[in-house]
């Protein structure tokens, strides 16, 4: 029998939390993969912006149509068993793109997004509650800062990564020299990009299996919370708590504008004529890293985990609006900051969109702790109901993608991030606080 984790402990665990940690460095992987991978398809399976950003919708989506059946299998395998299934599912998904990559078929990279993003839920369904409950509530942003640190990490090596091993030598594949090309030669070049993806993905299986054996024989305890299906309540009943369904909408809006940030600046940068496009979600994540290791040193000795929110949510507003009305050539504000230390300059209005990282570094550690307060035996549920805000990611990137598809303007388009900080900034001020419906 596993030992299991008191759901009020005195200290932190640092054992499952270091395991947990690479959990949450496979998430940021997997995910900000998709920055990189967005613009690369749109080459490969010759897409326009819509088509492009269904990519994403496929692979967030999953989060909605998984989070409660996913919910149930925790419930029966508990949290150790449900994290190896999870990785097991990614690692099939990783599969999938073998055949998508060799055929080049459109519907085909879809159905391996849907998969990974499957097998991403119920990872996120038992890791998230599990770092939460894992030490004292009030400093549970920090321990998922620590966790987002890891993932954004991540978020910085994985564009890096498909830089190296898919984007060498990407002038061969411009939109001008596949112009010129006759239909035979033109899908001969693209099917040869489009190969390019097998061999790392292949790569990534064998080590999602590797790791789902790992954790099969880690000291990983089982956690505790009182919903090991003893008593089980009816799903219904986690609508009684306000902060929780309101904090679902701030998750599914914070993931919206999380993506945008992270999975459009690569075909922005492509638009603006920006060199190793491909890359450009390093930025955004390493402004994200920035806001983590921020978040570790203030919270919650200096400021709480409610003002970490409130400023973020304003920062929001505050970079939003600079993503629209700065210059989309000038290169100003780069040149003043990041060239310092030799990093490539960006044009401004994209440098706000990296800043978003900054803003949404603190949303995602604050939200969990504030919404999950209190559930007690109703968490694995309650968790499963914020792991399904995350189909955020779906729509606004879909909806942002139809707004400059109908506009032709890609940089005034990026209004559609501004509804979701002005609602992340009533969860912040008075949402989270609300414990019955008027």
């Amino acid at each position: 029998m596993d030992a299991a984790i008191d759901k009020t402990p005195t200290q932190p665990q640092w054992v499952p939390m270091a395991i947990i940690g690479t959990l949450f460095f496979i998430f940021g992987f997997v995910t900000w993969l998709n920055g990189s991978l967005i613009p690369f398809l749109e080459i490969v399976c010759e897409l326009n912006q819509m088509e492009a950003y269904l990519v994403a919708t496929a692979f967030y989506i999953a989060y909605t149509v998984m989070a409660l059946p996913m919910s149930m299998i925790l419930q029966r395998t508990g949290y150790r068993k449900g994290m190896m299934l999870g990785l097991l599912i990614i690692a099939l998904g990783a599969l999938v793109f073998i055949p998508a990559a060799l055929s080049r078929e459109y519907s085909v990279f879809l159905l391996a997004m849907f998969v990974m993003g499957s097998g991403l839920t119920i990872l996120q369904t038992a890791s998230n509650p599990y770092i939460v409950h894992i030490g004292p509530k009030e400093s549970a942003a920090v321990r998922i800062s620590i966790m987002g640190l890891l993932n954004k990490g991540a978020g910085i090596v994985a564009p890096v990564m498909f830089t190296a091993l898919m984007l060498s030598g990407m002038d061969q594949f411009s939109e001008e020299k596949l112009a010129l090309m006759d239909a035979v030669a033109r899908s001969q070049a693209l099917t040869e990009l489009s190969h390019r993806l097998v061999e790392p993905y292949v790569w990534m299986a064998g080590v999602l299996v590797l790791l789902a054996f790992a954790i099969k024989f880690s000291p990983l305890p089982e956690l505790d919370l009182g919903d090991d299906g003893k008593d089980k309540a009816p799903v219904k009943e986690v609508f009684q708590y306000p902060h929780l369904v309101l904090g679902a909408v701030a998750l599914f809006l914070y993931v919206g504008v999380e993506v945008i940030a992270g999975d459009t600046i690569g075909m922005y940068g492509r638009q603006l004529g920006v060199e190793n496009f491909g890359m450009l979600t390093s930025y955004t994540m390493a402004f994200m890293v920035a806001g983590y290791v921020i978040g570790m040193a203030l919270i919650p000795r200096f400021i709480s985990q409610e003002k970490a929110l409130q400023a973020s949510a304003l920062f929001g507003i505050l970079f939003s609006l600079g993503i629209m009305f700065s210059s989309a050539g000038s290169t100003s504000i780069a040149d003043a900051t990041i060239a310092l230390f030799g990093v490539p300059t960006v044009p401004n209005s994209l440098f706000f969109l990296a800043l978003l990282g900054l803003a949404n570094a603190l949303v995602w550690p604050a939200v969990w702790p504030l919404a999950l307060d209190g559930l007690g035996k109703h968490t694995s549920t309650g968790a499963a109901l914020l792991i399904m805000g995350i189909s955020g990611g779906a729509i606004m990137p879909l909806l942002y993608g139809a707004v400059a598809e109908s506009s032709g303007d890609s940089q005034w388009a990026y209004w559609v991030l501004l509804p979701g900080y002005v609602y992340l900034a009533f969860y912040a001020f008075k949402g989270h606080q609300l414990r019955r419906w008027k």
